[in-house]
């Protein structure tokens, strides 16, 4: 499972997580995402979020694969 995927299977649940404009306004690109495999079975992706140049935020959800959605916690 790569940043990718989760952004196709989240296309219809969070349309606007990895948009464009949603990554440039935080500063972030897709290859700036990473993943972590939960015990639950959950996928962690989080990224710094930077503004003028300086990391002020990490962007966290969680992808559960179930229901093709990004979780808060």
């Amino acid at each position: 499972m790569n940043i990718y995927d989760i952004k196709r299977l989240t296309l219809e649940t969070s349309p606007y997580f990895f948009s464009r404009r949603t990554l440039k306004f935080f500063g972030q690109t897709m290859n700036d995402f990473r993943i972590k495999k939960q015990k639950d079975g959950r996928y962690k992706i989080f990224a710094d979020v930077f503004l003028d140049g300086q990391k002020v935020h990490e962007t966290i959800r969680y992808f559960n694969s179930e229901t093709n959605e990004l979780e808060t916690s």
